[in-house]
């Protein structure tokens, strides 16, 4: 148990240091803070605006390397510098390469994912695992509210999502992606019309009766669909 007696506050506020290290991190901070400043100038504007993992690892690295010698006596601004050094060199080698090699390129930034195409979630998408829910809400922000609005919906290396939609004369039945449309899954239909797939998004006409297993994905949870255009 930790006593009052036994408090200070040189030592809450400061740690080991002394107060006249105050000065050395104001010197320190706005000496690595110049240092990435200077660096992500090196780099360019791919190396802020993308962020690939191959960037976010860039960043994490200057972080990393700028860190310690802001607020810690024992750790030298001229090792830290090098470090940024090697970051930059490796960051400079590395983009040689994947502007040469198109593989290489693949394995460091990866590639676009198709997300949809033609009014429903791509097979591959599925295979992937990646969040639904996730991906509905960006297609919502988008003012999507059914998918036969969109014709393709890819998922970019840099995270954001590209959305290419139909024209307002060929918008499909399509899988409603409201949160309330899709509370209620069914497996029997009470009334005939078009229904998708709760899970893949595939779209059929349905008679009365057992909705029966979506011929894509196998799933036999369906859904009301809609025609309905995007309001602009």
């Amino acid at each position: 148990m930790i006593l009052l007696s036994d408090f200070s506050w040189k030592e809450f506020l400061l740690g080991n240091e002394e107060w006249s290290f105050l000065g050395d991190v104001i010197l320190r901070t706005a000496v690595m803070f110049l240092m990435i400043i200077l660096s992500l100038k090196i780099l360019g504007k791919r190396g802020v605006k993308q962020l690939s993992i191959f960037e976010l690892v860039v960043i994490i690295g200057f972080g990393s390397a700028a860190g310690d010698p802001m607020i810690y006596k024992d750790v030298g601004i001229i090792p830290s510098i090098i470090s940024f050094l090697v970051i930059i060199t490796v960051y400079r080698i590395l983009t040689h390469f994947v502007g040469k090699y198109k593989k290489f390129e693949t394995f460091v930034e990866g590639r676009p994912l198709c997300l949809i195409r033609e009014g429903a979630f791509a097979e591959n998408f599925l295979e992937e695992a990646l969040g639904v829910q996730e991906l509905l809400s960006e297609l919502r922000l988008k003012g999507v509210s059914q998918l036969g609005q969109v014709q393709t919906a890819l998922e970019e290396i840099s995270g954001e999502i590209s959305v290419f939609f139909y024209p307002d004369e060929e918008v499909k039945y399509g899988l409603p992606i409201m949160p309330e449309e899709l509370a209620h899954p069914l497996t029997d239909i009470e009334t005939a019309g078009h229904y998708s797939c709760s899970n893949c998004g595939h779209t059929e006409y349905k008679f009365n009766g057992p909705a029966g297993k979506c011929t894509t994905c196998k799933e036999d949870e369906w859904i009301s669909s809609t025609d309905r255009r995007r309001i602009s």
